[in-house]
């Protein structure tokens, strides 16, 4: 039996989140009988629970701010020495998502390794390039980015982009790493034409099918909202522009309020989101058109997830989102003009254009991004490690 303990998600079941998406799939979706997933979770207690197949172990963390997060990865990992240790398990692999305790890592590795172990690192995106954080802690990111790629076995990057960064950027430690995507619902939405939870959607946001723009994401500066909305007014659409997104009237969406006075045009509605997966889909599905504008991290899950079900994708023009779109995608820069000017144009695209927009975007997902093909890559490297470290 290969046991493989999984720590930095939030745990599951997976309501929302990335990483908490992937140990979903990952474990619901496993193939090989002889793979024991062990998953770490963020809880109140310190209770045990099988599911998925998999055995969950709470790690009740104080809530002490920012740190807690760190405080939680950390423990965590000294909970599954503890446990690697109790039951004398052979060959272990400890996965680790993200690069939150650098500082901690080598004495952590170190331990691990005593016991016959290897750790996986998912070094996700560029989190210290992150607008939110001060500068401070993205100081500290960095250097826990560079701590914990210099001490892993191997490092799994969700983005050839990614990979291709650690490669270059830490050169010098010689990284060991593969890339294995991340992974994509391809299955269309249960939810028919005619549902009344749908129509009553519509009815309260005063739009339908193919009369809106969308973009699903959270609300900050380095996902590009500020182009979205300044390029989406100067266009002569007459659809709306629908965001999907966690804004509560922050400093942010204040600030370009004051800049553009965006709320005194009628076609943009911010809908607060959306936890219904089923709805959410049929939205996506429903959408004339799809803006993504996120300028930090790898695959994004949502990016993936507009590719499989919405007919043409609008993606900001940046390495890891051009990785996924490829060619059955258009690309929008920072340019005064140039996404209204898209806007526009995509406004006056023949039907069958975006017939072969649709069917281009979504065969891609199918072919590299299917949940299927990428839980058998994972299963792959996970019970072959001594041939590729």
């Amino acid at each position: 039996m290969k046991h493989i303990f999984i720590v930095g998600s939030k745990g599951i079941p997976a309501s929302y989140g990335g990483y908490e998406t992937f140990v979903e799939n990952l474990t619901k979706r496993k193939v090989d009988e002889d793979i024991k997933y062990h998953v770490a979770c963020l809880a109140n207690d310190d209770k045990e629970f099988e599911y998925n197949g998999a055995r969950c172990f709470n790690v009740k963390v104080p809530n002490i701010g920012p740190a807690k997060a760190i405080y939680y990865d950390r423990k965590a990992i000294i909970e599954v020495i503890k446990y690697i240790k109790k039951n004398m398990i052979q060959n272990p692999i400890v996965y680790v998502l993200t690069c939150r305790i650098g500082p901690f890592f080598n004495h952590l590795v170190k331990k691990i390794h005593k016991l016959g172990g290897k750790v996986y690192l998912n070094p996700d995106g560029h989190e210290w390039m992150r607008a939110k954080w001060s500068k401070p802690i993205r100081a500290y990111w960095k250097l826990s980015e560079k701590l914990m790629v210099k001490h892993s076995d191997l490092i799994i990057c969700d983005s050839i982009n990614i990979e291709l960064y650690i490669k270059n950027v830490y050169k010098k430690f010689s990284p060991k790493t593969i890339y294995i995507a991340y992974g994509a619902d391809v299955k269309k939405s249960i939810l028919r034409d005619d549902d009344k939870k749908l129509l009553d959607w519509y009815k309260k946001f005063d739009t339908k099918p193919n009369e809106f723009y969308l973009s699903v994401g959270r609300f900050v500066p380095e996902n590009n909202f500020d182009i979205m909305i300044r390029e989406f007014m100067k266009s002569t659409t007459s659809k709306k522009f629908i965001l999907i997104t966690n804004v509560e009237k922050n400093k942010f969406y204040q600030s370009l309020e004051n800049k553009y006075h965006f709320s005194q045009d009628k076609r943009i509605e911010f809908v607060g989101t959306i936890y219904d997966e089923q709805l959410l889909k049929k939205i996506r599905e429903d959408a004339f058109a799809y803006f993504h504008g996120h300028s930090v991290g790898g695959t994004n899950p949502s990016l993936l997830e507009a590719l499989a079900s919405t007919k043409i994708n609008i993606l900001y023009d940046v390495g890891f989102n051009r990785e996924c779109g490829g060619k059955s995608a258009l690309y929008f820069t920072k340019e005064e003009g140039n996404l209204a000017s898209i806007i526009n144009k995509t406004e006056n695209m023949p039907n069958d254009l975006i017939i072969n927009y649709d069917i281009n975007s979504t065969k891609e997902i199918i072919d590299r991004y299917s949940w299927e093909f990428i839980v058998r890559e994972y299963e792959k490297y996970f019970t072959m490690e001594e041939e590729i470290i």
